[in-house]
């Protein structure tokens, strides 16, 4: 799924999937063998295989629901 990485006002990373019209907080943040996983604060994770280092935001990225 297609969705767009940005900061928000307090400068943490926010995912907006616009699908699903969600717009989460990122808490979490891991390395594995699928790339990112990044963890919502609603709980879904997000794996995202190809994130450049470093980010320039915002952008639009693709990214897989783990959970």
């Amino acid at each position: 799924m297609k969705v767009m990485l940005r900061k928000n006002s307090a400068g943490n990373l926010v995912v907006y999937v616009a699908k699903k019209d969600l717009e989460e907080e990122v808490v979490k943040q891991t390395e594995a063998a699928e790339g990112k996983i990044f963890t919502l604060a609603n709980g879904w994770e997000l794996a995202f295989p190809n994130l450049p280092e470093p980010l320039e935001l915002p952008q639009t990225f693709e990214a897989k629901r783990l959970a």
